[in-house]
């Protein structure tokens, strides 16, 4: 019973904090990219990132170890499979940002500049990411409320 509240407590945090970051993510790539917002950028980055791993780790164990309910339940939902094909939509979306963020960071430790001309692509690749974790918020809850099978 504790198992089942704090993974459930951890996978709607991870809400928070990843509806947050990924907007301020969008907000950061929209502004000037020197180096505090750069720095920015990076920490909203760095809550995304964090975001998502607690997402999947906690999504993960809920399902697999049939915490909330059989673990057949999700598999037989038309519902739970709109979920994931959101979350996969999510990280497709994400490999854009990611590797130039990973690139941007190496070459801010190196003091060299970083090439921003896709930034704005980015702000919008990051606006219509938030829009996809809300329509899995209304998936997770139909889930939850049997509808989709």
């Amino acid at each position: 019973m504790l198992l089942r509240w704090l993974l459930a407590a951890v996978h709607l945090v991870a809400l928070g904090i990843g509806a947050g970051a990924i907007l301020n993510r969008a907000l950061a790539f929209a502004s000037n990219l020197d180096a505090a917002g750069l720095e920015r950028l990076f920490a909203a980055e760095n809550r995304w990132g964090l975001a998502v791993v607690l997402w999947i780790v906690t999504g993960l164990w809920r399902v697999l170890a049939g915490i909330e309910k059989p673990a057949f339940y999700y598999w037989t939902s038309d519902a739970f499979w709109w979920k994931m094909g959101l979350m996969a939509a999510i990280l497709v979306l994400e490999v854009g940002p990611m590797t130039a963020l990973i690139r941007w960071r190496i070459q801010t430790r190196r003091g060299e500049p970083i090439d921003a001309s896709r930034a704005v692509l980015f702000a919008r690749v990051s606006q219509i990411q938030l829009w996809l974790v809300v329509a899995m918020v209304f998936v997770a809850t139909a889930i939850v409320r049997g509808l989709g099978y």
